[in-house]
């Protein structure tokens, strides 16, 4: 392959994954006019047309999403390479890329980034933020953060924090009007507030157990969030039943402002876990976050 035909294949992932010529040429520090006579002259080389482009959109192709398709791995692979090479020596440096949601970031991250900097300073981090499951290896990602239970199976995960426990929560005012439910299928009769997943787009079915077996709920309501911090201002304006995180509302269970009920059908599950690809050579400096993140009861 040559030199050209690398820095152009770059360029047109950066391009189709953005969708824009513009948010393209913003990712990788160029110019939008180089961006569209690199991806130009590359469809010239090969011969097919890689990206359908109007005055509004841009999109891939059927060559073009086939090529994407191919593309995020393999420059994925080749970036792990080159980290791995460049971090030969031991002492961690580089840049560290982590997806994550909003909770543990704020919850488990940020708290220990004061003494990881003072212990590492050679290493930055970069968190991204996001409640869709984004792929770690397709997205450039050094490791990620999910609840245990979900981690792919060819992923290595860390605890790193303990585990968790959900509470259907609602105000004080709430339960004068409506009797708590006793049970999940009580839940028909309440105004539940709805969350919208960000990775699927479809409505989260509440999640209980019942003797030891897991049981879906699909509940009702007047009003539907696709962020925690909202839904959590929801059930403290009175406006229904909320299933939020125990860590999350514990400040306002013990002031009183939310109450619980289904505490019984809500047990502990595993917490929150790093991730990273088992295929990937662990870098110094992944390493040393690893160690700094990592849960110790």
């Amino acid at each position: 392959m040559k030199r050209e035909d690398l820095s152009d294949l770059a360029v047109f992932l950066a391009v189709a994954e953005e969708r824009s010529f513009t948010r393209g040429a913003i990712r990788l520090g160029l110019s939008q006019a180089t961006l569209s006579q690199t991806v130009s002259n590359l469809e010239r080389r090969l011969g097919i047309r890689l990206l359908a482009r109007t005055t509004r959109s841009v999109r891939t192709t059927e060559a073009g999403e086939r090529l994407l398709e191919t593309l995020r791995p393999a420059l994925a692979d080749l970036d792990a390479q080159i980290q791995t090479l460049a971090a030969m020596s031991d002492t961690p440096t580089g840049t560290l890329r982590l997806t994550t949601i909003g909770y543990p970031a704020r919850a488990l991250v940020l708290p220990a980034l004061s003494g990881f900097h003072e212990a590492y300073p050679g290493v930055k981090l970069e968190i991204s933020v996001d409640d869709a499951f984004t792929d770690i290896v397709a997205g450039g990602f050094d490791a990620g953060i999910r609840f245990g239970h979900r981690v792919e199976k060819d992923m290595i995960a860390v605890p790193i924090g303990p585990d968790i426990r959900v509470a259907v929560v609602a105000t004080p005012n709430y339960f004068e009007r409506c009797s708590k439910p006793e049970n999940p299928r009580d839940l028909s009769r309440h105004d539940c507030i709805n969350f919208r997943l960000a990775s699927a787009g479809n409505i989260f079915r509440w999640q209980f157990w019942d003797k030891g077996r897991p049981l879906d709920v699909k509940v009702e309501g007047s009003l539907t969030v696709n962020d925690g911090d909202t839904l959590e201002a929801a059930a403290l304006c009175g406006l229904g039943l909320a299933y939020l995180f125990e860590d999350q509302v514990a400040p306002h269970l013990e002031s009183g402002a939310l109450v619980r009920c289904l505490e019984k059908w809500c047990p502990p599950a595993p917490g929150y876990h790093l991730y990273y690809p088992t295929r990937r050579q662990k870098t110094p400096a992944l390493a040393a976050l690893v160690e700094t993140l990592r849960y110790r009861s």
